[in-house]
């Protein structure tokens, strides 16, 4: 069972949001080639790649010197599970309400 609040507190921070943007476009990064975007130390980025590794956003290989980051693919996949069944929800609650004003009729 994912944890969805602790994905949605990792991608609340916005240099973790960015980092996790920047992945999807670019695809597998280097921990120096994402901390260029930002004004921070590199232990910060570090901490930062650590807790979306924690949260199952990232995964993380290693190449000689280099650790590569990239987007999990099922990390993700929970949170658009959810916001689907959400989305769901909501339409469906406002399908009644459009039938229900429908079947009303006109209001004098």
């Amino acid at each position: 069972m994912p944890d969805l609040p602790q994905t949605f507190a990792a991608l609340a921070d916005p240099v973790r949001f960015a980092i996790v943007d920047r992945l999807l476009r670019e695809g597998e990064l280097s921990a120096g080639d994402l901390g260029k975007d930002f004004d921070i130390s590199a232990p910060a980025v570090s901490q930062h790649l650590g807790i979306l590794r924690e949260a199952g956003i990232l995964t993380r290989r290693a190449r000689a010197q280099k650790r590569l980051y990239s987007v999990e693919p099922q990390g993700l996949s929970d949170l658009v599970d959810w916001a689907n069944a959400a989305r769901q929800f909501w339409e469906s609650g406002m399908n009644r309400l459009e039938r229900a004003l429908k079947n009303q009729g006109p209001t004098q």
